[in-house]
């Protein structure tokens, strides 16, 4: 017989006189099958695992890039920055600190970091408002989107010759009146909270002077006078059905009283303050936001910003906050209607000082 005929004949042969041959045979198949699962398992693990690796790397070395592209961007848009208001700066620093170079130069580093500031602030809200311009719907939130402002305020930066500074926040004044009015600014406290219609309904019920209607394009300012017995500002609002611009200053001013005071100003108003040197925020153009130590210096008395102007969602929830007081003087909360061309706003506040 053939060699295959053969070895088949043996098998079987061996398989009817050992019964146990035939369940041998399988469970040796069945583990050589399970060894060479088992690979393929493995290789796959580590194929994954690798490509896994890869696009970590590529990713990684993406963000680097990216992140190594905007600091690119961001010291020539200083660079391009400094180089434009080196003199005026240089020159306010020799009149603060005469004959003494060391100040000068750290005065001047401070002028051009605020300055700074307040360009890309200006470039980022021009981004958030063109986007909203071309994405309009019937609402006055504005969603803040992911912008390439580095680009944005490069791109500016080539197509002009000039920024415009404000020369407000350059204004002369003694170094020891800057000093002191600098000193001690700490940050603001802000929170939340979700009882808004009792908030609300306690506010109407202890009257109505703490309710007021902020007309559109109107800007309401409460000055709120430290208090020899407090240490400490708090504040709560609210509004009705649409949000509203909130920010809080400090004007460096001593109070003959201590009565709260309520100033409602239209943005034409606002147009001659600015002709007058007082800085105000715009929420919508990008006004000169500053941090919290930012100095604002004009004929009239010294304001330091303490929580720069931003549109709040206070129909939504309650917002509150406080302040340690830096000194004597006055506080003023700005309620900000000024982008609003056709709402007006219902507002409901409480403010009081506490030890």
């Amino acid at each position: 017989m053939s060699r295959e005929t053969a070895m088949l004949s043996f098998v079987e042969t061996l398989n009817s006189a050992c019964p146990l041959f035939h369940a041998c045979v399988e469970a040796h198949k069945k583990e050589i099958e399970m060894k060479a699962e088992k690979v393929k398992s493995d290789l796959e693990f580590q194929m994954r695992e690798q490509e896994r690796l890869k696009i970590e790397a590529e990713e990684e070395a993406k963000k680097q890039a990216q992140m190594k592209e905007q600091e690119e961007k961001r010291k020539q848009i200083k660079e391009a920055l400094n180089l434009q208001t080196y003199d005026q700066f240089k020159t306010y620093a020799e009149q603060q600190y005469p004959e003494n170079p060391d100040q000068q130069a750290i005065l001047i580093r401070q002028l051009q970091e605020q300055h700074y500031i307040q360009y890309m602030q200006q470039i980022y809200q021009q981004q958030i408002l063109s986007q909203n311009f071309t994405k309009a719907e019937d609402s006055e939130f504005s969603q803040e989107l992911p912008l390439d402002v580095e680009a944005a305020a490069l791109n500016a930066l080539a197509s002009i010759q000039n920024i415009p500074l404000e020369p407000d926040n350059f204004s002369e004044a003694s170094a020891n009146d800057e000093e002191e009015f600098v000193a001690d600014i700490v940050a603001a406290s802000m929170w939340t909270r979700k009882d808004i219609r009792e908030f609300k309904d306690s506010v109407y019920k202890e009257g109505k002077d703490s309710i007021i209607k902020v007309g559109h394009g109107e800007t309401v300012t409460v000055r709120v006078p430290t208090h020899e017995d407090g240490s400490c500002l708090f504040w709560e609002f609210a509004t009705d059905n649409y949000d509203i611009g909130f920010g809080l200053f400090f004007e460096w001013t001593k109070s003959p009283t201590e009565q709260v005071s309520v100033h409602i100003s239209d943005s034409e108003d606002e147009d001659d303050e600015d002709d007058e040197n007082v800085l105000e925020d715009d929420v919508e153009q990008g006004g000169n936001n500053s941090s919290h130590s930012a100095l604002i210096e004009s004929n009239r008395p010294p304001i330091s910003i303490v929580i720069p102007v931003y549109r709040r969602d206070c129909q939504e929830e309650v917002y509150a906050g406080s302040h340690t007081y830096p000194g004597q003087g006055v506080y003023l909360l700005k309620f900000d209607n000024s982008y609003s061309l056709w709402r007006s706003k219902t507002l409901y506040y409480r403010v009081y000082y506490t030890r």
